[in-house]
């Protein structure tokens, strides 16, 4: 499948999970010629991918990019920010939890000058996705986790969810929506959905192991041709004729602009890259979802079945004041997840369960730079984890700290539970809760934000509503690093929205029909 001709219509950058579903799309077009550059290797017939219950050995693997952490004064300094090195990106690599974003989320995007990306716009392109979203399937609900549903529900008063994405939610539990086959236990991930079906399609080329680190500008300073070092160490220039298409996600996108010259002025000059176009907001505006951990020990072996040990979840509003969305997150894990509790010193129980408390719609945001203009030298990454200046987040894991515990009392999930081994019972101040919370916390993988769409004059805005970087002709930004605010929810599905949407964007077609209810119908 591989062209020799260096020239293509439109070149994506990245074959995650927005490169696949505008590689499918832009190549509906017979006469449109369409180039993925994907840094890794296929996912077609690999079962270590393609088995969503194998995701976390994944983790740190030859298929994980691997990206560290600078030191967090107030919060866990050791955490791996793993991005997918595998065709389908982090939909091939992560849970695929799916989730639609609540209206309210994209109504802070139009608020933030996004005009086009509200939810009567946003929202019907679900009709569009191709990936099979279902509910965790009955052969994989684990009854441990049916008790934490159950006990979540009857301890807290919130209802029970059947599925998240019929319709907004406040407040509920219950098992997630996952893109993957319940027979099967195959990933639905954007790759599977999007480009395995039309690997052969003539006008498609896929370019793996080939990594992209530098943008040139052609001869009208238009940013479409892209050095790419390929898998036998060769290099190559490619150029698209109509616009490149940068979907490297929120760590790749921006650390390939600011390579290319693209970004705040002084801190190119400082690493001695020429300046090519002064974007401050680059590299800016680094967000996520922090999450902390509690770990209990099983009375014994848990039941074996589970689609991929994280099947359930809760979700509560604390703040009515904050309007209709919830504001604190679980994700209940059946499996004991002690990565950041072990170097805390904590004992790693045979069988164990964990709940997550999960901050929806942090306050704190870091940035990422280049240490070096040497291509191969990975960014710093700056989450500033904890640091809002009114303490928003660290409230919130406390509070889902101690919420937790009465979850775990309450049967019949208590009836599963033999002791708390992290943080302990003894850890009951506030003080210590939030100590422990910040130290033990890890991320869910969800990096957003670092070339956030805005308005026309928004300075820090990377790119405008159309997705065209700020200022220049030829390269659109398809990934979460356009958002220009956190969704609430674990976000892959508001990626493979927002792809739909540029492709429409793209291609001038028209968008979907609004639908008769918000967020109705899968």
């Amino acid at each position: 499948m591989h062209d020799e001709t260096t020239t293509y219509d439109y070149l994506i950058i990245g074959g995650g999970t927005a490169g696949s579903v505008l590689a499918a799309r832009l190549s509906e077009d017979p006469g449109c010629r369409v180039c993925v550059v994907e840094g890794g290797p296929s996912d077609v017939g690999d079962d270590r991918i393609l088995r969503l219950r194998n995701w976390i050995n994944l983790l740190d693997s030859e298929f994980d990019y691997g990206y560290t952490t600078e030191e967090q004064p107030r919060g866990n300094s050791h955490i791996l920010h793993s991005r997918a090195r595998v065709l389908g990106g982090c939909s091939s690599h992560n849970t695929l939890i799916s989730f639609l974003p609540f209206p309210q989320d994209l109504d802070e995007w139009v608020a933030a000058g996004c005009d086009g990306w509200g939810p009567e716009t946003i929202l019907p392109y679900r009709s569009r996705l191709q990936n099979n979203i279902v509910p965790v399937g009955a052969a994989d609900r684990n009854a441990i986790a049916e008790d934490f549903v159950t006990a979540a529900t009857t301890r807290l008063g919130v209802p029970v969810v059947e599925d998240f994405n019929a319709r907004p939610f406040t407040d509920g539990a219950g098992f997630f929506s996952l893109a993957y086959d319940p027979q099967t236990n195959t990933r639905s991930s954007a790759s599977v959905a999007y480009l395995h079906p039309i690997m052969n399609r003539p006008n498609l080329t896929l370019r793996l192991e080939t990594w992209a680190y530098r943008l040139l500008p052609d001869s009208e300073g238009r940013f479409t041709r892209v050095q790419v070092r390929n898998a036998d160490g060769s290099v190559s220039t490619l150029e698209a004729e109509a616009e490149v298409l940068l979907c490297a996600g929120a760590i790749d996108t921006p650390r390939l602009l600011l390579l290319s010259g693209i970004g705040p002025a002084d801190q190119l000059r400082d690493l001695g890259i020429e300046v090519r176009a002064d974007l401050p907001g680059v590299g800016e505006n680094l967000l996520d979802h922090p999450e902390s951990v509690m770990v209990w020990e099983t009375r014994g072996p848990l039941p074996p079945n589970s689609a991929m040990d994280s099947d359930a979840g809760l979700f509560l509003r604390r703040d009515a004041a904050g309007g209709p969305r919830p504001d604190l997150m679980f994700h209940f894990y059946q499996v004991p997840f002690t990565i950041n509790t072990e170097r805390l010193g904590y004992p790693v129980p045979e069988h164990g369960v964990c709940m997550t408390p999960n901050v929806p719609r942090a306050r704190s945001v870091g940035r990422m730079w280049l240490r070096s203009a040497d291509p191969t030298v990975k960014p710093a990454l700056d989450f500033r984890y904890f640091t809002d200046p009114d303490g928003y987040d660290e409230r919130t894991i406390v509070d889902g700290l101690r919420i937790a515990r009465e979850v775990a009392a309450t049967a019949p999930f208590s009836d599963w539970l033999l002791r708390e081994v992290a943080p302990g019972p003894d850890v009951q101040s506030d003080a210590d809760l939030s100590e422990y919370g910040r130290r033990a916390a890890h991320t869910v993988y969800h990096p957003a934000g670092t070339c956030r769409m805005g308005a026309e004059d928004d300075p820090m805005a990377v790119v405008d509503p159309q997705l065209r970087l700020r200022g220049h002709d030829g390269l659109r930004i398809v990934d979460a690093s356009i958002f220009p605010t956190m969704p609430t929810i674990n976000p892959m599905v508001t990626v493979l929205l927002a792809a739909e949407r540029a492709a429409d964007l793209i291609s001038a077609r028209p968008a979907p029909q609004p639908m008769g209810t918000e967020g109705a119908g899968q």
